[in-house]
């Protein structure tokens, strides 16, 4: 318990650069706060006693302003940065060493039963606001851009940008599969094929006449 109490506290003291001492992390940096707490609602959720579990994770939310559902499992060194609105559900499973961004939500699509929400590797970065939706990994090493909504598997040691979220980047280099300038989108697609059969059809009915 100490141990991953430490592991906590030192990685806001190695990634935040405006962490001045563990002193004032441990007591002030609500990211910190909301994993303590979440460390504590769990031993409870595990032990079958749901209710209390829920309370410490509920008290957490409203003074930290993060939502943890105290089911999920969180591996040493999680730090949430800021992390006012972030949300993380039941059956999500943390890695060592992950990073989260204010806003960012781990959650289900409201589709699957039973594993409903990801499972981040270890070292896994996910930026501000992004969505990781749905009972699928995202591989050690990956990098979440922020805004990005992620519906699928992203691989270890990639970058993932865009809604819905694309690979760009593997194992360092640049994969040319997503054109942001020339980005086809289904909504414009879908209605220029409704204006070609408007025409079609204004055609059809010039042609009885």
């Amino acid at each position: 318990m100490f141990e991953t109490m430490k592991s906590d506290l030192d990685a806001v003291m190695e990634r935040d650069p405006a962490a001045r001492n563990r002193l004032e992390v441990f007591f002030l940096y609500s990211g910190y706060k909301a994993v303590r707490s979440h460390r504590r609602a769990n031993w409870f959720f595990r032990h079958n006693m749901k209710f209390i579990a829920r309370f410490i994770s509920q008290r957490s939310r409203h003074k930290t302003g993060i939502e943890i559902h105290p089911g999920a499992t969180i591996g040493k060194g999680l730090f949430i940065d800021h992390g006012m609105g972030v949300v993380i559900g039941e059956t999500t499973e943390i890695g060592e060493n992950c990073t989260l961004y204010q806003g960012v939500t781990l959650g289900g699509t409201g589709k699957d039963t039973g594993k409903r929400h990801p499972t981040l590797g270890n070292n896994v970065l996910v930026g501000c606001g992004a969505r990781v939706l749905g009972p699928f990994k995202v591989g050690d090493n990956a990098r979440i851009a922020a805004g990005a909504v992620v519906l699928n598997e992203i691989p270890p040691d990639s970058t993932a940008v865009g809604v819905p979220a694309q690979v760009v980047k593997m194992h360092g280099e640049r994969i040319d599969i997503l054109d942001q300038i020339h980005y086809t989108n289904p909504v414009t697609q879908q209605i220029q094929r409704l204006n070609n059969e408007i025409e079609e059809l204004k055609k059809r009915l010039e042609d009885k006449k």
